[in-house]
This record gives structure tokens, C-alpha cells and sequence, in this order.
């Protein structure tokens, strides 16, 4: 086994993490934190937009199994790379995109793999999401992990209505 670490910053972190559990080769998720200046944030100072984080998935797989070039290309099709001031109905710095490199092979992949977004034409606007080099990173509070599980109807509810899950069927086809 070849345990490794990814980071991706995908506006909110309940979204991402059903994206990233279904995947073969990844270990485990954890929604939390990274980016900012204070430390051990909670949820609702990040929020109230202070403390210069961003909401993010931590990814643990396992690189003998699945890529990260896989898992860019799942972080990639589970947002919309365009906008700039947040991720379709939630605005603010903390739900802006971003990929957290954890080596100098993850940041050439990212840059890489945004180079061949961007170059594909797929979308009219730039592409603005941004790699920037991983922080610290910490787990949020309990009742975010996996919330996609525990309160699976608000969360279908909220993916639905933020605008999210209507813009990935109708860029990508996502179901």
C-alpha cells in the first residue's frame, strides 16, 4: 500500500465527500479546514469569513490503487471552476476552489490537469480555481463528516437547491 494525501478546497465540504468516498482506492475523507491563520477553527468562525480558511476534503488513498490524476479529474467534475466568489449559491472566501498540493508531483499534475481544462474549451469563462501549496489542516466537528449519511435529505435537499447537483448534470452529465 501506498498511503498519500490529497486536499481540495470545493466550496461546501458536505459535497465533496460523497464524490470521494465512492472512489475505489481511496481510504478515508475527513471535511474540515486549511488555507487560514487561525488555528483549530470551527464551523461557524470559518463561516463568518475571518479566519482566511476555506472548507475542504482531506483524501487518504492509496496511490497504488487509484491516481491522484483520478481524483483531480473527480474534484474537478464536482464543481464549477469558473466562479470566483464562491460555489454556486454559497458566496464567500471560505467556499472558494482550490487544490492543496502536498508534493512537487501534485502540484505539477494539478497544474497539468487545469492546463487541459482550461485548453479543452469546455467553458467560456477562465478557469479560476487555484493551487496553492497545503496548510494545516483541521477536522471540523463531528456533525459534518459524512453528512451526506446522517442527514441525507437536507443534504440532497441543499445539493439540489444550491444549484450545485443542476450544473454538474447539465456540464458533465454527473447524475
Amino acid at each position: 500500500m501506498q498511503e498519500e494525501r490529497a486536499t481540495f478546497a470545493g466550496g461546501c465540504f458536505w459535497c465533496l465527500q460523497p464524490v470521494f468516498d465512492r472512489i475505489d482506492g481511496v481510504l478515508s475523507t475527513s471535511v474540515g479546514f486549511s488555507g487560514g491563520e487561525t488555528e483549530n477553527p470551527g464551523y461557524e468562525e470559518v463561516c463568518q469569513g475571518n479566519t482566511g480558511h476555506r472548507e475542504v476534503i482531506e483524501v487518504i488513498f492509496d496511490a497504488s490503487r487509484v491516481g491522484y490524476e483520478a481524483l483531480l479529474q473527480a474534484f474537478w467534475q464536482s464543481i464549477d471552476p469558473t466562479q470566483s466568489d464562491g460555489q454556486f449559491a454559497d458566496k464567500g472566501e471560505h467556499y472558494r476552489t482550490a487544490i492543496f498540493y502536498h508534493s512537487k508531483e501534485q502540484l505539477e499534475l494539478a497544474q497539468q490537469s487545469r492546463q487541459e481544462l482550461d485548453d479543452s474549451g469546455k467553458f467560456s469563462s477562465p478557469i479560476v480555481t487555484e493551487i496553492v501549496p497545503a496548510s494545516q489542516f483541521y477536522r471540523a466537528e463531528e456533525g459534518h463528516q459524512e453528512y451526506y449519511k446522517k442527514n441525507s435529505w437536507h443534504y440532497e435537499s441543499y445539493a439540489e437547491g444550491s444549484g450545485r447537483k443542476p450544473y454538474l448534470r447539465k456540464t458533465w452529465g454527473v447524475k
